[in-house]
């Protein structure tokens, strides 16, 4: 069961989701091969946080990204092609002496061998990101509020910032985490990426892949996932081409977390925001009576475990599918969609990026999406998504089966 569409704020003009973190300025190349031999790069953008705002804002839902660019033209570039989505970039802070962070790929898949990425954000404007200079009232005035461990990784003080955001603290918004462990990242720094386990364990929301939990934890296998993250009401399991699972704890009667947003201060079988509480219960870390505890809060009772299979994608470019998910599953959630349909949703969302070149598409209508959601579950297990299939009309024009 759905809540009403608001709670104490005016659905209208309340931000949905606001989004934190480095953006830059990707060069895609022109054709196959290696760095050194490929002759020439297109400019697109891209980055974990703003990737799934400029989703969802394309999906109808209000987004807003916060980031720090450098005061110049590729500061500009980001700013005004994130914006072009419908995202409100208007909390973007320029850096007069530090510049804006690029990266240059080649076309394989990340996890390959063959796969090269030449990053130049070293002393970026994003890596001064700290809790001195960030516009929390800005970051707290959404309803959920998503985070990644790529920012965690950048310099001491965005670790700093990203663990005063998943602090306790009444008010808090929903805290979305996807951990997006990237190795070369953490490689030299003070901190290791045992961090993102702690902050994980500080949100409501997590996403994390199996085989990123395994290299940057040692933790093999959903349930030791979920043993690993007990506290956050909602752990989401990717993996890979296996599909998803859910782990999402149910609610006995008790008290809840404070939420100036609205969207979880709502009794145990409804949110006064369409979240739907039995699933995405409000932060339990963020208890401002201190009655949740950090075992997983009293008022919450035992996981719901849902498993949904990936879809048969003929992949184009394996990047920026993650954050499609991601983008896709708190669509859902936002909506109040059941756990089947929020994975579903988020499965699609990244199915459209797969099927092009870069880290953004347009995704497909929102009542197309829904159709394919609501496939039984034989249907849903044939179909096979490719380029272009987000452009059609109906379902089966997009549809193949073997």
């Amino acid at each position: 069961m759905s809540g009403p569409a608001a709670g104490t704020a005016d659905a209208a003009t309340t931000t949905d989701v606001v989004c934190l973190g480095e953006s830059m300025v990707t060069f895609l190349p022109s054709q196959p091969g290696r760095l050194a031999d490929v002759p020439s790069f297109g400019r697109g953008i891209g980055g974990a946080e703003s990737n799934v705002a400029c989703a969802l804002a394309a999906a109808g839902h209000r987004a807003a990204w916060v980031g720090r660019v450098g005061a110049d033209g590729f500061g500009d570039h980001l700013v005004e092609t994130i914006a072009s989505y419908g995202v409100d970039t208007s909390a973007v802070r320029r850096d007069p002496v530090r510049p804006t962070g690029i990266y240059f790929r080649t076309a394989t898949d990340r996890g390959t061998d063959t796969h090269e990425v030449a990053y130049y954000r070293a002393g970026s404007a994003a890596s001064a990101m700290s809790p001195d200079n960030v516009p929390y009232e800005d970051l707290l005035a959404g309803r959920v509020l998503h985070l990644s461990g790529i920012t965690a990784a950048l310099s001491a003080d965005c670790l700093a910032l990203l663990r005063d955001l998943t602090a306790a603290r009444p008010g808090r918004p929903l805290v979305s985490f996807d951990v997006n462990h990237r190795p070369h990242l953490w490689r030299g720094g003070d901190a290791d990426a045992s961090v993102l386990l702690e902050l994980a364990r500080r949100a409501d929301l997590v996403f994390v892949g199996e085989d990123e939990a395994e290299e940057a934890w040692g933790i093999v296998g959903a349930e030791a996932i979920r043993a690993a993250l007990p506290e956050p009401s909602v752990v989401v399991v990717k993996r890979g081409s296996a599909g998803a699972t859910v782990f999402a704890s149910g609610l006995r009667p008790g008290p809840r977390s404070s939420n100036a947003g609205g969207a979880e201060n709502a009794p145990a079988s409804r949110s006064t925001a369409g979240v739907r509480a039995e699933n995405a219960a409000g932060p339990r870390s963020s208890n401002a009576g201190g009655a949740e505890d950090a075992a997983g809060g009293a008022g919450f009772g035992p996981d719901t475990v849902t498993h949904v299979p990936a879809l048969r994608v003929d992949v184009v470019a394996a990047v920026g599918a993650g954050d499609a998910f991601a983008a896709g599953f708190l669509s859902a959630t936002l909506r109040g969609l059941p756990v089947r349909e929020r994975v579903r949703h988020g499965h699609l969302m990244a199915a459209a990026v797969l099927t092009v070149p870069g880290d953004l598409t347009d995704p497909p209508a929102r009542d197309h999406a829904d159709r394919l959601a609501a496939l039984d579950d034989d249907a849903w297990g044939r179909l096979r998504l490719g380029p272009g299939w987000t452009a059609a009309d109906r379902a089966p024009e997009e549809v193949r089966t073997p």
